[in-house]
């Protein structure tokens, strides 16, 4: 008797962007973060950039965990400071492509004030926010993005701290591409991946995704289909809007769309023309005051 060859699955598409031996992965069921990290993988891949060029960089919580399932150079760093070991990633290595992918926890919170400052700069960095409203890992704490009213441990009467608008604070402090999605809209999030990976200067692109496990559980949204289809119904497209008019009202719309696409100088632009003195003496900088006079 003959024995049958034994069929072996076709390879994924993703297989070499992926450290196989450590699948599975941590997320929970019904979590969006997965679905994310596989429009993160398409995007590198449509990018055009050479993989060697192309680095994550990734904090402390459950998006943070992309870093350790990517076969590519990354980065799994401490809490909160994700952007600055991606500054020095990207200052070493100009010419790589440098993502951070982290949660509205780690990026806003203990993260915040390097997120503001990177933005300033204008660093050549994509940073991709997974955005599931509450601390997920740890056991859900409330966030700097907690809707006004949500419950999560730390606020089990309910939360009554107004969120932050991260797309409205991103602009708002120098960000040349900003952008919003729903881990349901797949493709929205894939060509945004692309043009912010290929945008020169700060771009960041906001992921809203369920966390059935917590915030959905606390909130009584229901299971993950349920919370799914929540996001489906609530989510309003209003492309290039004024962020500050991108609101998030759970009792309406979840407003998503591409808001911000800017050109300005980055951080190296910057440092480059300053180092060639090209516009002379600092007094002749347009729109600075002159050196004040030394006294005798």
């Amino acid at each position: 008797m003959i024995a049958k060859k034994r069929k072996t699955a076709s390879p994924h598409p993703h297989d070499p962007l992926l450290r196989t031996d450590r699948i599975p992965h941590i997320w929970c069921s019904g979590c969006g973060i997965g679905t994310v990290f596989g429009c993160v993988l398409t995007a590198i891949q449509k990018s055009g950039f050479p993989l060697d060029d192309v680095a994550m960089v990734s904090g402390i919580g459950c998006t943070g965990r992309m870093a350790g399932y990517l076969n590519l150079d990354s980065f799994h760093t401490t809490h909160g400071r994700a952007i600055p070991f991606a500054t020095g990633l990207k200052l070493a290595r100009p010419q790589s492509c440098v993502m951070v992918t982290s949660g509205d926890g780690d990026l806003f919170a203990i993260g915040g004030n390097h997120f503001i400052h990177a933005a300033r700069r204008n660093m050549d960095l994509t940073i991709v926010c997974v955005n599931n409203f509450n601390y997920g890992m740890t056991g859900g704490q409330v966030a700097p993005s907690t809707p006004f009213g949500a419950k999560t441990t730390t606020s089990p009467i309910g939360n009554f701290e107004e969120p932050f608008n991260f797309c409205s604070l991103a602009a708002e402090v120098g960000a040349v591409y900003v952008a919003r999605w729903t881990s349901l809209h797949i493709r929205w999030i894939t060509d945004s991946l692309v043009e912010a990976m290929q945008k020169k200067g700060f771009s960041f692109v906001e992921i809203l995704a369920p966390c059935p496990t917590t915030f959905g559980k606390r909130n009584r949204l229901g299971g993950a289909i349920d919370l799914t289809k929540f996001f489906h119904e609530r989510s309003v497209i209003r492309n290039h809007i004024d962020p500050r008019e991108a609101v998030l009202d759970f009792n309406k719309h979840l407003v998503v769309g591409k808001f911000v696409d800017i050109e300005r100088p980055t951080f190296l632009d910057n440092y480059e023309l300053i180092n060639r003195r090209e516009l002379g003496d600092w007094p002749a900088l347009e729109g600075k005051r002159p050196r004040p006079e030394k006294q005798a």
